[in-house]
């Protein structure tokens, strides 16, 4: 859904060959076009030793390995100076910081060598591997992509022993290049700021990851998770980096390098364009504004999502804060980095959805027993009530945050009200405990729910009673309301947001919404989609929360359609009987007003 559409095809002379074998595809990390030559960065494997000590070594071997953290962390400063005044960027890189310090790193390396009597830097590849490879093993891609995160982490602490040589060096760059690599980490693109790069590679990554994430916030055109790039491209080649189609192409011929040249300007003039839209309300061409809110998984985001015209944080993601820890965070870990994200979205508003943990996400850090099908088990908001020690921490971490600006709570995966009055019960006291300490804290925080499996949403009148707001999870709704797993790709063109079904739940939600007076949000990824915005816009949705960087286009697409309009169409598609009526339907009415919003380019 946050890919870019296909619709008015744009004429021969704009198109871009795709079917050459001079053509890599991958996944759009950060949009745009970018044309130049190619430095291809080796991949060599770090050569570390691998060696047994003797009992008396133990301690020498645990002082080289805290020598080598407190060496990766200055480093990681050094880096860190160079991107002063950039915030998204140092924020990342300060999040790198904490994961060299992490107490589960490094009480697992400890044990590598008290126990295992291997190494200091054998103990950090052991340790590193094994958490990057139980990370890389779940469903969901946001956490599958942590597993680089701790993979640069690894890499960064083996360069800071004196005994492993850095096999790879970013050689000095005269003229506007294209960096290919397997990956890049965060600090290897903080490092590039000051060099004339203008595109990047990568064989790994997604959307989600941090190279990503930088990229983006850079402004430099990315390509990641294109297979073989450091094998099919060398260095000194001319190459086209097409970050809005997720495409590369190799020694363009001359038609190719003037379609791309002028993709590449309209692209730069329709960014321009959204740029202006980004501090203009989204109001429709008749005078209805909604809000566009984001979707945030790290303190980071939540800095580029006030840059994008952010109305607020529509949902902060706590999963992350679990990544493999033998014992769930304290609750001053968690109110740090809340209190983090609050601050740097106030006085607009920031909710926090509570972990949704459990199926086949860090079930080791519960030390859950293996379940025939995790995704229907014990997860989410079952998860935390099972464990009312655990989830008060959280919800005393996240009462803390309050203090420091508007602050909601939303509750994933509820099925029945008795969960939703067990939450408020436990926030209740979770209040009080904090007031007993003398801590600040806001008098009251309203507390959500995300309405994300059929049951809650055939009862969600009943929910709109007893909750502060609504909050619709399409991408979970449509997996369990159609029996989808929305991991497999072979089922894909069955978990379509268009389905009639889907529709009528989202219209029950907005009616109780209305009846009872609660904000209803969306956060699933149609949010994203401008078609399918604006369908939801004439079914009767105010406030949508997506990914931070699909809000200018969002904003710019509400602005272009009158309600009127969007409701006559709404009406419509509630009438058609397949997903592919319904998308029909839409697209008729609002792609030719939407082309260049669907295709990234005027």
């Amino acid at each position: 859904m946050n890919g870019k559409r296909s619709t008015d095809a744009p004429p021969a002379s704009q198109q871009v060959p795709v079917a050459r074998a001079n053509a890599l595809v991958g996944i759009a990390g950060a949009p745009g076009v970018a044309i130049g030559t190619a430095i291809v960065l080796g991949t060599e494997k770090l050569a570390y030793p691998r060696r047994h000590i003797e009992q008396e070594e133990v301690g020498a071997e645990i002082a080289r390995f805290e020598d080598a953290v407190a060496r990766a962390q200055r480093e990681l400063c050094d880096v860190a100076k160079q991107v002063e005044g950039r915030r998204v960027e140092a924020s990342i890189l300060e999040a790198y910081l904490l994961m060299f310090g992490d107490e589960a790193l490094a009480e697992a390396v400890k044990v590598q060598i008290t126990e295992d009597r291997r190494s200091a830097e054998w103990a950090v590849a052991a340790v590193c591997e094994t958490f990057a490879a139980r990370l890389a093993s779940v469903n969901d891609p946001y956490l599958r992509e942590r597993s680089h995160d701790i993979e640069f982490v690894g890499e960064r602490l083996l360069r800071a022993f004196d005994s492993v040589p850095s096999p790879r060096t970013i050689p000095r760059i005269n003229g506007p290049s294209i960096l290919i690599a397997h990956d890049l980490s965060p600090a290897d693109t903080a490092s590039l700021v000051d060099q004339p790069v203008i595109g990047f590679i990568t064989e790994v990554g997604t959307r989600t990851s941090h190279t990503s994430i930088m990229a983006r916030a850079l402004e430099i055109p990315a390509v990641v998770g294109v297979s073989d790039a450091t094998q099919r491209i060398a260095t000194g080649d001319v190459v086209v980096v097409d970050g809005l189609r997720g495409m590369v192409l190799i020694h363009p011929d001359t038609e190719e390098l003037k379609a791309s040249h002028a993709r590449a300007d309209r692209h730069l003039a329709h960014a321009r364009g959204l740029s202006e839209a980004r501090d203009r309300a989204a109001v429709t061409t008749d005078g209805l504004q909604v809000q566009l809110w984001a979707n945030v998984e790290l303190p980071a985001e939540a800095l580029l999502a006030r840059d994008q015209g952010a109305d607020g944080i529509g949902l902060y993601r706590t999963e992350f804060l679990y990544i493999d820890r033998a014992s769930p965070p304290t609750e001053e870990q968690q109110f740090e980095i809340f209190r983090t994200v609050v601050k740097a979205m106030a006085p607009k508003p920031v909710t926090l959805r509570t972990f949704d943990i459990g199926g086949d996400k860090f079930v080791s850090t519960f030390q859950l027993p293996p379940e025939m099908n995790p995704m229907l088990g014990l997860r989410a908001v079952r998860l935390a009530l099972s464990r009312p020690e655990v989830f008060l921490e959280h919800l005393r971490a996240m009462v803390r945050a309050s203090a420091y600006g508007d602050v909601r709570i939303m509750i994933p995966m509820v099925a029945g009200l008795n969960e939703l009055r067990q939450v408020k019960t436990l926030l209740q006291r979770a209040h009080e405990e904090v007031r007993a300490r003398g801590l600040p804290c806001a008098d009251e925080i309203p507390l959500g729910v995300m309405i994300e499996v059929p049951a809650a949403a055939v009862l969600v009148d009943h929910f709109a009673r007893e909750a502060a707001f609504l909050s619709l999870g399409t991408n979970d709704l449509i997996q369990y309301a159609l029996a989808v797993d929305r991991s497999s790709r072979s089922l894909a063109y069955l978990a379509s947001p268009f389905d009639p079904s889907i529709l009528r739940l989202i219209v029950n939600v907005i009616r109780a919404g209305q009846e009872f007076r609660r904000p209803v949000c969306i956060c699933g990824a149609m949010a994203s989609d401008p078609l399918a915005a604006v369908l939801l816009c004439g079914l009767g949705m105010r406030d949508f929360s997506m990914e931070a960087a699909a809000i200018p286009e969002i904003k710019e697409a509400i602005r272009r359609i009158s309600l009127a309009e969007a409701e006559q169409v709404a009406a419509e598609a509630l009438a058609c009987a397949t997903a592919e009526e319904v998308e029909a339907c839409v697209a008729g009415a609002f792609a030719p007003l939407l082309c260049d919003l669907l295709a990234g380019e005027p």
